[in-house]
């Protein structure tokens, strides 16, 4: 992400079943950072092409206005459904700004979406689930693997199981940290899995700082009650914004590599995460 204009905030983002197109302009009036329609799990496998056609016959005739990032959460590439999901995407006028890759276990997953999408002209992004021992493995170059990848999502609950280990903070700490570290070195985004106790608001808050204090940048929601919690904890302060605005005012006037604010020397590669806590300061306003 080396274009500071294309950075956006990515703090939230909010599922709703493909079966269920009632649903769509409801959570999209939530105003969540990316809303997504689920054709994965959500779907039985008896509707799928049902849930498909309808899916696609919504963004193509949805005119999206609304700053929200819409996305569409396909079928794992390894299957009948998935190769589907993407020729049938490529064939239709107006797509989603972005497609949520299920149980992506290797770059070349990516590569072969990347190359579909480029040779139908087709300008869709990518967004990544790591949800497998395999992913996990390869999530370095998972992140790397396209110019279209924007994010990974880290799928908490199906790593749980592949690490046999409860689906606790402790116990998932090591996957959050390697997401986080592959998603730095690549400049995307990297977002943790929705909190499941829809009763538990402080519980929310409580596993959606400590994301954010390791580096993740945001977090999914299963309700709409969630999106405030969350966006709030991965909101700079205004001290942030202003903090981040000297550095940039400071780099700007300079031809050098650094600069020294209020005694300290920063150097240029900062300036990544000041433009992305100055773009999260704008979209909120």
């Amino acid at each position: 992400m080396s274009d500071v204009e294309t950075i956006r905030p990515r703090r939230s983002f909010l599922f709703a079943p493909a079966t269920n197109p009632d649903m769509f302009s409801k959570a999209i009036a939530a105003k969540p950072d990316i809303f997504c329609v689920d054709m994965e799990d959500a779907v039985a496998p008896q509707h799928k092409e049902d849930a498909r056609q309808a899916t696609l016959d919504w963004f193509e005739a949805f005119d999206n206005n609304t700053g929200t990032e819409l996305c569409l959460r396909v079928n794992e590439l390894r299957s009948i459904e998935g190769f589907a999901d993407v020729q049938a995407l490529v064939k239709r006028s107006r797509t989603p700004d972005a497609i949520m890759m299920p149980k992506v276990k290797s770059p070349d997953d990516i590569r072969i979406v990347d190359e579909i999408f480029t040779a139908e002209s087709c300008a869709i992004r990518i967004q990544v689930i790591i949800e497998t021992n395999e992913g996990l493995e390869a999530v370095h170059e998972i992140a790397r693997a396209s110019e279209r990848v924007d994010a990974i999502l880290f799928g908490g609950i199906d790593m749980s199981a592949e690490l046999r280990v409860d689906p606790t903070w402790e116990a998932l700490l090591y996957a959050r940290q390697r997401l986080v570290h592959a998603a730095a070195g690549a400049g995307i985004d990297v977002l943790d899995v929705p909190y499941l106790d829809l009763e538990n608001l402080q519980g929310l808050g409580q596993e959606a700082s400590r994301s954010a204090a390791i580096g993740m940048t945001g977090k999914g929601a299963i309700h709409h009650k969630q999106l405030a919690i969350i966006e709030e904890c991965f909101s700079p302060s205004p001290r942030q914004i202003e903090h981040a605005r000297r550095i940039v005012k400071a780099f700007e006037e300079t031809d050098g590599g650094q600069v020294v604010i209020d005694g300290r020397s920063i150097e240029k590669p900062v300036l990544r995460k000041m433009h992305h806590i100055l773009a999260v300061a704008d979209f909120q306003k």
